[in-house]
């Protein structure tokens, strides 16, 4: 049953396994154990970047394209949830025709990409996207009648949502639901000719597949789970802006997680996603709290100061690469795999 599920994409370590149970658990009881606000706005953050990464990795880790404007999609995803919940008034309509209207760009704006730009060589087609992001994101500023401009729009949702457990439950099932989508794709023989395409294009096309089409029908997929991750951040935060979710740094924030995590695995997305966003949310607090125990030592006192805590996330990043070239969760199925390979003295002599 649990193969099934997975799409028989196991974890593969028990490690790995019980931090992902431990991951899915504490995602749902997050509101139980912990009812404060921000640990609820920490959680859902943590669910809608899950969904982001695992389609952004969708291009980068199982077909091996580089783009640069895959925050453009999930900033279309939030704005359409945006401007149809301001135009039409709060409604499920509205969240339907917004969600919709979204997909529709995403599916239009990716597949002229992917068509027109994916026959260029990779770091040409990354430098393509990054304009047409660029673009996009000056376009949403200047068109302030639609969008707000710098302002942004803030919205009114339907009085079901207007619980934040209702709406932090939604969220959950739709992220686990794209998640477990996602796996389903990436494990289908469409997903394993992505992977022959990532490992030897011109094999792939010798053998006779279309490499065109594959790598088209990639991005356009990896844009409408990004617009869906945008549709649930507006949800959630009832406000949509510029820099909430069309910033560039967003984006360099996913490069970051992928690497951590893994690539070319959608349980890298997961992990990764929390400890990015575990980081990001409470590493100044620590800092914050370890302070005054070094206030009397001038260099170290500085160094901890929380008004640093940037120096230190990185710090941790380079770490992390460093120590996990492979990402977390190559990592530990690298060491999985080694233990089955090389049993212990103990399993030989039985």
């Amino acid at each position: 049953m649990m193969g099934r599920l997975l799409s028989h994409d196991l974890p593969r370590s028990r490690v790995l396994a019980t931090l992902l149970v431990a991951i899915v658990l504490g995602l749902a009881l997050t509101p139980l154990l912990f009812p404060g606000t921000q640990a609820m706005n920490v959680a859902a953050k943590v669910m809608v970047f899950i969904v982001l990464v695992a389609s952004f990795d969708l291009l980068l880790g199982y077909t091996g394209i580089v783009s640069f404007a895959h925050t453009m999609f999930f900033g279309i995803g939030a704005y359409g949830i945006a401007i149809a919940s301001t135009r039409l008034g709060p409604g499920w309509g509205s969240l339907g025709v917004g969600m919709l209207a979204a997909l529709a760009v995403s599916l239009v704006l990716s597949l002229v990409i992917g068509l027109f730009s994916l026959r260029v060589k990779a770091i040409f087609f990354a430098m393509i996207t990054l304009a047409v992001a660029s673009a996009f994101l000056t376009l949403a500023s200047q068109l302030s009648d639609w969008t707000g401009g710098e302002d942004g729009l803030s919205f009114r949702l339907p009085e079901a949502l207007g619980e934040r457990r209702v709406a932090y439950y939604l969220l959950f099932v739709v992220a686990l639901t794209l998640v477990l989508a996602m796996l389903r794709i990436v494990n289908s023989p469409f997903g394993r000719v992505l992977q022959a395409i990532r490992e030897n294009d011109f094999r792939a096309e010798a053998v006779g597949y279309r490499t065109v089409v594959y790598r088209t029908l990639s991005n356009v997929l990896s844009a409408l789970f990004a617009t869906l991750a945008g549709c649930l951040l507006a949800l959630w935060l009832r406000y949509n802006g510029p820099d909430t979710s069309l910033s560039f740094e967003i984006m360099l924030d996913v490069l970051l997680i992928v690497v951590i995590g893994g690539m070319g695995s959608v349980y890298g997305a997961v992990v990764g996603s929390l400890l990015f966003v575990l980081a990001q949310s409470y590493l100044q607090n620590l800092m914050a709290l370890a302070a005054p125990l070094v206030g009397g030592v001038p260099l170290l006192s500085t160094l901890i100061s929380p008004e640093r805590w940037l120096l230190w996330l990185g710090v941790l990043f380079v770490l992390s690469v460093y120590h996990f070239p492979n990402g977390i969760v190559g990592r530990l199925r690298a060491m999985s795999t080694s233990r089955h390979d090389h049993p212990t003295q103990k399993e030989t002599s039985t």
